[in-house]
């Protein structure tokens, strides 16, 4: 009997001891060995942390950074990433930090970063982390390999520049409402103090409204302010360590954003099968994004002679999502800091005026006349280099992979620091913080060299499908405001870029609005 009694205990011991050391083999053990693989290879970086790596630091540093405004200057990474501009200029630009237990290699070899972008096979969205992060928007933007292809086939014919130019007229609806707006704050021959982030983020709102489901922006306001609360959500779990099993502990974080998640797929999915009855009758237009791409689907379907082939309603909610949050994020941005730049320089803001006068003169602007602002287009691109939507580009290996002369074992996560690589001397001169669209005269390629050095909207393969979209929404709300009003910035104007998912003003954008 005591026999059996100490067989029980040290088989109880034994499993006891194996679990014990497949957990410290996981937080330290393994780090630690991957931690000497990568220095032997003669990459500097931070020193591996149990279980965290550098998430506190790093959220320590994000808190402190929004606590206040910065100076009036275009050299922004300190505060958007400051811990990321910490390490990078304390190791170099390509260097290893600590996502928790994994990781994070950053690379600014634009051959390396070309590689990364091109092989969408290999270098993969990151997988596992935390699951939260996912139902701010999946679709496109995370599938993979061939799923990542049948969305892709899917989903262009509703980005193709014959689709686009029937949503121009959209753009000046949403825009004009917006005009209209300001134009009662402003009476002629005076100036208003507007914060014109809230009217450009419903702008942008309302367009994809329109242009994806034909709806106004009252009707989908609810779904705008509910990715919105989402996003501020994702972006404090992001910066958290994620403990397996967590998202399913009753925490009012995690209740909210599982609320918020069903009402969303609720409201679009109303959407949905309001537009699928009146497809079965024969009713519905297919001039929107939402009819092109239920359109394009049921054409797959029907093509390859089976469902597989095609998207599942939840796949349609899924690139519904990403509709109206990518779509009202990147524009909205884009067009918040390039207003702040031209209140800055107002001889760049007269010139592009001077432009849209001489296109357009009284006319509607068009799509044909959009497509002739060569300034505005340079403009934009010199924006969206000092003020990316997108601050970083994150990858990962789920195998060992060979990466220029590195060896990055399996569950590394590769980062492309595109605000860095944006605001980096070497590649854009001393100048680098200045805002001078004239750098684009020639065209992008010549302004880097051909090189990997700008990203404002990704590359490769999965570079953004809605650009387009966004230029011309974009370039149309521009050259409408420019004709309206002219406009500086406000003494109460407080600088504070924030990456909350994308890149934005913090605090608001003041600009005093003059009409014209």
């Amino acid at each position: 009997m005591e026999t059996t009694t100490v067989y029980g205990v040290l088989g109880v011991a034994t499993i006891l001891v194996f679990y014990i050391w497949r957990i410290l083999n996981r937080l330290w053990f393994k780090p630690k060995k991957i931690e000497r693989f990568l220095r032997d290879q003669g990459l500097k970086g931070s020193p591996y942390k149990f279980m965290y790596g550098d998430l506190k630091e790093l959220g320590q540093m994000m808190v402190e950074a929004k606590s206040k405004p910065m100076n009036l200057t275009h050299d922004i990474a300190p505060r958007v990433s400051p811990f990321f501009h910490k390490y990078l200029a304390m190791y170099g630009n390509d260097c290893f930090t600590w996502m928790g237990i994994k990781p994070l290699v950053h690379i600014s070899d634009p051959k390396m970063i070309r590689e990364v972008l091109a092989n969408n096979s290999k270098f993969q969205k990151q997988r596992g982390g935390n699951p939260l992060l996912r139902l701010l928007a999946k679709g496109l933007a995370s599938v993979e390999t061939d799923q990542w292809v049948k969305h892709r086939k899917i989903i262009n014919p509703a980005f193709h520049m014959e689709k686009l130019k029937h949503m121009v007229p959209a753009f000046y609806v949403s825009c004009s409402e917006m005009i209209e707006k300001w134009g009662e704050l402003v009476t002629p021959g005076s100036s208003c103090e507007v914060d014109v982030f809230p009217y450009l983020q419903a702008f942008s709102a309302d367009v994809i409204s329109r242009t994806a489901f034909g709806s106004s922006f009252e009707e989908g306001r609810r779904i705008f302010e509910l990715q919105r609360e989402l996003a501020k959500l994702i972006s404090k779990a992001a910066n958290s360590l994620y403990i397996p099993g967590s998202r399913f502990l009753p925490t009012k974080n995690n209740t909210r954003i599982k609320q918020i998640d069903k009402e969303v797929k609720d409201l679009i999915k109303s959407i949905i099968n309001k537009r699928v009855v009146a497809m079965k009758a024969g009713e519905a237009s297919n001039d929107d994004l939402l009819g092109i791409l239920l359109d394009s689907n049921y054409k797959e379907i029907k093509e390859q002679g089976n469902s597989i082939f095609g998207l599942s309603i939840d796949e349609v909610i899924e690139e519904c999502k990403l509709f109206y949050f990518a779509g009202q994020e990147t524009t909205g941005n884009m067009l918040v800091w390039t207003l702040i730049l031209l209140s800055q320089n107002p001889h760049w803001q007269t010139k592009a005026r001077e432009e849209v006068l001489r296109v357009f003169g009284d006319k509607t602007p068009d799509i044909d006349g959009l497509s002739h602002l060569k300034l505005i287009n340079i403009i934009f691109n010199e924006a969206l280099r000092l003020y990316p939507p997108g601050v970083i580009l994150r990858r990962m290996v789920h195998e060992e992979t060979k990466l220029g002369d590195l060896t990055l074992p399996a569950g590394t996560l590769i980062q492309v620091n595109t605000l860095i690589l944006h605001h980096a001397k070497d590649t854009w001169g001393e100048d680098v913080n200045e805002f001078k669209p004239e750098r684009f005269c020639d065209g992008v390629s010549k302004a880097t060299k051909g090189q990997a050095f700008y990203l404002p909207f990704g590359g490769g393969p999965r570079i953004c499908i809605g650009q387009n979209f966004a230029m011309l929404e974009a370039k149309m709300a521009l050259s409408m405001i420019l004709k309206r009003f002219s406009f500086e910035l406000s003494p109460s104007y407080s600088h504070a870029p924030s990456a909350i998912i994308t890149l934005q003003p913090q605090f608001g954008a003041h600009l005093i609005l003059h009409k014209l």
